[in-house]
């Protein structure tokens, strides 16, 4: 298992917010097709598997692997449904649903509002989104298999410095 002092400063985990020409749109939405949304941008800024107890509240028992995208980047249609709780990191966060399906879709940090966190299992193309990174392992039930090749931390990191 390799450990990092400070996830913030761990290449999956900074955020670069200059402005820059996308190549690309990256595309994806909900089970029932509801929401539809695309993300202007070459890739995610990061990519992270998350073991919270939240994070296994919404995959169902499993963590969830969330792309972080620069919020402005984001174009959203369809009904989304708002649910606000405190994540284990003490964060204020406002978790987005399809309001018809109930997919988890976006989650979106108080403290970081130029961020939009992004369920990777709701990308049309999960694949080019893999984690670079565990977080709150000391959260995962017994039998979480990790990739040990990534970086992994007991909690939650610092948010990267501006």
């Amino acid at each position: 298992m390799r450990r990092l002092a400070s996830l913030a400063e761990s290449a999956y985990y900074r955020c670069d917010f200059s402005a820059r020409e996308a190549a690309m749109v990256i595309a994806g939405g909900c089970l029932c097709g509801a929401v539809r949304y695309e993300i202007a941008a070459d890739a995610p800024v990061g990519v992270r598997q998350c073991w919270c107890r939240v994070c296994q509240y919404l995959g169902a028992g499993s963590g969830t692997v969330n792309a972080i995208f620069a919020r402005d980047a984001v174009t959203v249609s369809g009904p989304l449904t708002d649910y606000v709780s405190r994540a284990d990191s003490g964060s204020v966060m406002h978790r987005r649903f399809c309001a018809k399906c109930g997919t988890p879709i976006f989650s979106e940090a108080e403290p970081r509002p130029r961020q939009i966190i992004v369920r990777v299992g709701a990308l049309d193309d999960p694949n080019m989104a893999k984690p670079g990174g565990i977080i709150w392992t000391k959260s995962a039930p017994s039998w979480a298999c990790f990739d040990p090749t990534l970086p992994q931390a007991d909690g939650q990191a610092a948010p990267p410095k501006p």
